[in-house]
């Protein structure tokens, strides 16, 4: 029972973690940039995502443009869509493995079919959380360097987004939820690794006495 109430609090965050890397994948605000200018009337907010780059006025005014050429954009971003893309496929397929191998859904599978597909999907869920803290991480050290370079201008730096963070939080998620639907595999007594079931010992006096008995049968 408590077996089976690990693996749904798992379920939980693999599906908190596979929304979150949805939004954080689709979002803009990966690099935020508030140019204030010499008036706040004239303030303009830029952001920079993975599929597109948007920017807005005080006044309102939103316009949103497309990053339509992969080969013009940064390594890291191409890295970011790539890894991020990856993630969102992983953690999807690893939440539909490991449901099917919870010990509370009944599809008719042995003991040791639903502790593989548990695995399994536990291995991918994790492998899903690895991929999306790679981007996150890397997207955070570039908008880093690139605020503190003091050749570039003050309206071209930019800080870490929502997105960012909504993408480690979710990767984090996805890790965990991974290690729980691995680590539910394991047997449930821990002694049963170190010592070893105990033979049963016939005694020789029982053994003479069985022989004895089965001669008598021949006379």
């Amino acid at each position: 029972m408590a077996l089976a109430g690990l693996q749904l609090l798992a379920l939980v965050l693999g599906l908190c973690g596979v929304s979150g890397v949805l939004v954080a994948t689709v979002l803009p605000n990966w690099k935020v940039n508030v140019d204030v200018g010499s008036n706040i009337i004239t303030a303009v907010a830029q952001v920079q995502g993975l599929w597109m780059d948007c920017v807005w006025d005080s006044t309102g005014m939103f316009s949103c443009t497309l990053k339509y050429s992969l080969l013009a954009l940064p390594t890291h971003v191409q890295v970011a869509r790539a890894a991020m893309v990856l993630a969102c496929v992983l953690s999807a397929l690893g939440i539909c493995i490991a449901t099917m191998g919870m010990k509370c859904i009944r599809l008719g599978w042995d003991k040791d079919t639903k502790t593989q597909a548990s695995f399994g999907g536990g291995v991918c869920l994790m492998s899903a959380g690895i991929s999306g803290l790679i981007p996150t991480v890397w997207y955070t050290k570039e908008s880093i360097a690139n605020f503190q370079d003091l050749t570039i201008p003050e309206s071209n730096k930019h800080e870490p987004g929502g997105a960012i963070y909504i993408g480690f939080i979710s990767a984090m998620l996805l890790f965990i939820s991974g290690m729980i639907f691995c680590t539910s595999c394991i047997k449930k007594s821990p002694e049963a690794w170190f010592y070893p079931p105990k033979q049963k010992h016939i005694s020789t006096a029982k053994l003479e006495g069985n022989s004895a008995y089965n001669m008598k049968d021949y006379v």
